[in-house]
């Protein structure tokens, strides 16, 4: 049986955990990323995670559910939320995701490694994953299902389709790739917005 911890000891292992899960979930992945190495930083048995967290998985949820309100913060309330219209709205949202995936390396990790996202939601209760369901995809959907006649399921996939783009700017060259990405984006804004 794991150890009784104070509350002060908590706290800390806790935030111990959440830093190093998301150091280590961002750079090698939820497969890779062993107990002891999630476990040592914080000074504790591997045992005795599961007095702090259920799984590796609900910690990596947890680690993600951490930057969730920051993300939203940038992408929908100063993203979508601030735009003069629907089209303007998409891009300054699409825009800010772009902005978070180049310098949120758990969320850029979770876009670019559903699976990982997939085999957490598989060790989840359905209450728990329930945690998630208002983050900024849901607000997205709103907006898509409200200010556009067109399926919000199909909208979200085109706008998934560009912010996969970054994932692989390399091959498009560190030169033009800024250009490209605002073609891209005002091409698929223009595309979808009455």
């Amino acid at each position: 049986m794991p150890p009784a911890f104070s509350e002060e000891e908590r706290s800390r292992i806790i935030g111990q955990l959440l830093d190093t899960a998301t150091r280590l979930f961002s750079t090698q992945g939820l497969r890779k990323t062993s107990l002891d190495e999630l476990t040592a930083p914080a000074g504790i048995a591997k045992s005795s995670l599961y007095a702090f967290f259920d799984s590796k998985e609900d910690l990596y949820f947890e680690a993600m559910l951490r930057q969730s309100e920051q993300v939203r913060r940038r992408v929908i309330d100063e993203g979508l939320n601030r735009g003069a219209d629907t089209r303007d709205a998409l891009r300054r949202f699409l825009r800010a995701t772009i902005a978070e995936l180049d310098g949120n390396p758990l969320y850029r990790r979770l876009m670019s490694h559903p699976q990982e996202m997939a085999a957490v939601a598989a060790k989840l209760t359905p209450e728990r994953m329930a945690a998630a369901a208002d983050g900024p995809m849901a607000d997205l959907l709103q907006f898509l299902g409200t200010h556009l006649d067109e399926d919000p399921q199909v909208l979200l996939g085109v706008l998934r389709a560009v912010l996969l783009t970054p994932l692989h700017a390399e091959h498009l060259g560190a030169e033009i790739y800024p250009a490209v990405m605002n073609r891209l984006i005002d091409a698929v804004t223009e595309g979808i917005t009455p």
